[in-house]
Parts: structure tokens; C-alpha cells; sequence
């Protein structure tokens, strides 16, 4: 009988993890295609073409980083 009273506690003890912010995950994901597609579609060669997959997934990065330079910050 303590056996099972010492699972309930445990069962009762235990956190809940909830996982929100689905929605910015499929806006990154409609950018991840996008960006491969407009960086694969604009390569000229098998090379640029592996470049551009790799830049599609730090799109973000870049981004922010053309915005920082543009505002001059």
C-alpha cells in the first residue's frame, strides 16, 4: 500500500510543461522556405546553391544585421 501511495505523490508532484509560441515558429518556418527558395532559385552554380541553403537558415541573423547597419547603430 506505501508503494502505491508513493507513486501518486510522485504522479502529483510532477510539473506541467506547457509550449507556447507556435505561431513564431511557423512565421520562421513560411521564412525558412521562402528564403531557400529565393536564394536557390538566384544561383548560378551547385556552390551558390549550397551557400544559399545555408544562408536560408540563418535568415534572421543576416536580417537584423542589415537592419543594425542600415540605422546605423
Amino acid at each position: 500500500m506505501t508503494a502505491e501511495t508513493k507513486t501518486n505523490e510522485q504522479e502529483s508532484r510532477r510539473s506541467k510543461v506547457i509550449h507556447r509560441g507556435g505561431a513564431s515558429d511557423a512565421v520562421y518556418g513560411f521564412g525558412l522556405i521562402g528564403a531557400w527558395i529565393y536564394y536557390i532559385s538566384h544561383a548560378a552554380t551547385f556552390g551558390a546553391g549550397v551557400l544559399g541553403f545555408l544562408k536560408g537558415i540563418v535568415w534572421p541573423a543576416m536580417l537584423v544585421y542589415e537592419l543594425l547597419k542600415y540605422l546605423n547603430m
